[in-house]
C-alpha cells in the first residue's frame, strides 16, 4: 500500500487504468475466462447453462437479474461478484461515497479537489468494501437506500435546501462497487422507482431537494420467477433497467445433486468421522429430486438444495448418535437413520393446501421411492435366493437406530452371495458397520419390491418373511 499513489498529482502520473466498474468487472472476468480459471467458485451442475450467460452478461456490462427459486445459488452468486472487482481503488479520502478522484461529484469532495487541485489526498478501497447486499422487504424507505435529510445537521445551522444536510443511504455509499438486491420484487413500487432515478436518471429528490448522483455501480438482483414474470411487482422501466436475465435451476441430475449435499454440508469431524456411504447419499438426492416432481409438493416454491444438505447433515449426526451410544469403532450411516431425516425435514417442504395432514405420509411415500429406484439401479442381476432363505426357514431380523451393527448382523450370520451385494453398493473395506449398512438396504428393498415383510414398532423394524 505504501508503494501506491497518495496524492491525485501522483495517481494521474501512474498507469492506473481509469475504468468504470464494468469495464472493471468486464475485464477481469475476460482474464479469469481467457485462463482457463473458473468465474465464480463452488457452482455445480451450470457449467453449460447458468455461467455461460452470466459470463456473457458481465462481459458486455449489463446489469444483471438472477431469477430462480429458492435455493438456487442465486446468493452465492451475488456475492461471488465481489471476486471480480479489483484488489484496490482510489477515492478521495474522506469521501461518503467514494468518490473518483477524477470525477468527485458529493460536495465535500468536489470542494477538497477545488482547493487542494493534484495534491488533493487519496484512499484505497479495498473490494470487500465495495459490495452491499440487501434484502428487499415492503418497509424499505428511500432514506435506507438513497439517503435523507440529516436532523443533526439541520440542527447544526444549516438550510434544507443546503446538500451538505444529506445522509447518504446504502447505495450512494457503495459508489464504485456493485449493489446487490435479494427478492427484488418484494421491493415497494415507490421505492423501485427512486431505485430507478438514481440508476438511470442520475438524480433524486430527498425532501424537495433534488440531488446529482452520477454513480458509477453494477446492479445485481435475484428474484422469484414467479414473482417477475405472472404478478408483474417489478415496475416496467426498472425491468428494461437491467440488461441481462439469467436464469437458475435446481441440480438436473443425481450426481450433481451429491456432490452439492458433500460440498456445502457443515460436518464436525472433531467428535468422530462419520462414513456415508454412496448409496446413502444417492437415496437422499433421489428423495429430493422424487419431491421436485411430485404433484402434492407446491412446486411455485421448489424443494431447495438446502432440504438435500440438511437431510445429509441430520443422516450423519444420526449415525454419530448411535456410534457414541453403542459405543461402536466407526460411524456409519445406515437406512434406518432416514427416520430421522423425515421427522427433521416435514416442515421444510411446503405441500399443496388440499394435502394438508398428509405431509408424514407423502414423505414416506417418495423416500420409499427413492430407495426402491436406488436399490434397483445398484442390484441389477444380483441373486438373493440365499438371502430370501434365510427368511422363508423362519429368520426375523430386527433393527433400530441405537442398535449396533456387530447385533444387526449376527442375527442372521453368513449369507449366501452377500458378498456380491457389497460389490454390487461398491464396499470393499472389511467393516461390520458397512455390511450392517448394506443388509438394512438390501433388506429394505427387498421389502419394496414384495418379497421381505416389514414391521416397525416403536421404532424397532423388523423384516421377516411375507
Amino acid at each position: 500500500m505504501s508503494a501506491r499513489p497518495g496524492t491525485i498529482g501522483e495517481l494521474r502520473a501512474s498507469d492506473f487504468p481509469d475504468r468504470s466498474v464494468k469495464q472493471e468487472v468486464a475485464a477481469n472476468a475476460a482474464r479469469r475466462l481467457a485462463a482457463g480459471e473458473p468465474l465464480i467458485d463452488g457452482l455445480v451442475g451450470f457449467e453449460d447453462t447458468v455461467l455461460p450467460a452470466l459470463e456473457t452478461a458481465l462481459l458486455c456490462g449489463h446489469d444483471v437479474i438472477l431469477l430462480g427459486e429458492r435455493g438456487q445459488a442465486k446468493s452465492r452468486i451475488l456475492r461471488s461478484l465481489t471476486g471480480l472487482l479489483d484488489e484496490y481503488v482510489p477515492v478521495v479520502a474522506g469521501s461518503e461515497v467514494n468518490d473518483h478522484p477524477f470525477r468527485p461529484f458529493s460536495p465535500a469532495a468536489r470542494a477538497a479537489v477545488d482547493e487542494q487541485g493534484d495534491a488533493t489526498p487519496i484512499e484505497w478501497l479495498p473490494r470487500d468494501q465495495r459490495y452491499a447486499e440487501k434484502l428487499a422487504t415492503p418497509d424499505i424507505a428511500v432514506a435506507d437506500l438513497i439517503g435523507d435529510v440529516d436532523p443533526i445537521r439541520v440542527a447544526e445551522g444549516r438550510y434544507l435546501s443546503d446538500e451538505l444536510t444529506v445522509h447518504y443511504g446504502l447505495v450512494p455509499r457503495h459508489n464504485r462497487g456493485i449493489i446487490a438486491i435479494n427478492e427484488l420484487p418484494d421491493l415497494a413500487e415507490r421505492i423501485q422507482v427512486a431505485l430507478l432515478n438514481v440508476l438511470e436518471e442520475r438524480d433524486v429528490q430527498v425532501r424537495g431537494y433534488t440531488l446529482r448522483l452520477p454513480l458509477d455501480l453494477l446492479v445485481v438482483a435475484s428474484a422469484n420467477p414467479e414473482d417477475y414474470t405472472n404478478r408483474g411487482r417489478i415496475v416496467t422501466p426498472l425491468k428494461d433497467r437491467f440488461g441481462s436475465e439469467v436464469r437458475t435451476h435446481y441440480p438436473r441430475s443425481t450426481s450433481a445433486e451429491m456432490a452439492v449435499m458433500h460440498q456445502e454440508a457443515v460436518i464436525d469431524t472433531a467428535v468422530r468421522a462419520v462414513e456415508v456411504p454412496t448409496f446413502m447419499s444417492e437415496i437422499l438426492a433421489a428423495f429430493t429430486r422424487a419431491l421436485r416432481m411430485a404433484s402434492e409438493v407446491n412446486q411455485r416454491s421448489g424443494v431447495s438444495v438446502r432440504f438435500s444438505v440438511a437431510n445429509y447433515e441430520t443422516l450423519v449426526g444420526a449415525a454419530l448418535r448411535r456410534a457414541l451410544r453403542a459405543r461402536e469403532n466407526s460411524a456409519v450411516a445406515r437406512p434406518v437413520d432416514l427416520q430421522q431425516v423425515l421427522q427433521a425435514g416435514v416442515g421444510k417442504v411446503e405441500f399443496e393446501t388440499f394435502e394438508e395432514g398428509r405431509e408424514a405420509e407423502i414423505l414416506t411415500r417418495l423416500l420409499h421411492r427413492a430407495q426402491l429406484e436406488v436399490f434397483r439401479s445398484h442390484m441389477v442381476g444380483v441373486d438373493f435366493t440365499g438371502l430370501l432363505a434365510r427368511f422363508d426357514e423362519g429368520a426375523v431380523l430386527e433393527t433400530s437406530d441405537v442398535m449396533p451393527a456387530e447385533e444387526v448382523i449376527g442375527q442372521i450370520g453368513r449369507i449366501p452371495g452377500f458378498a456380491r451385494m457389497l460389490t454390487a453398493l461398491g464396499i470393499h473395506a472389511e467393516s461390520r458397520e458397512l455390511a450392517a449398512s448394506a443388509l438394512e438396504f438390501v433388506l429394505q428393498g427387498l421389502h419394496l419390491s414384495r418379497r421381505l415383510d416389514r414391521e416397525t414398532t416403536d421404532g424397532t423394524v423388523r423384516y421377516r418373511a411375507g
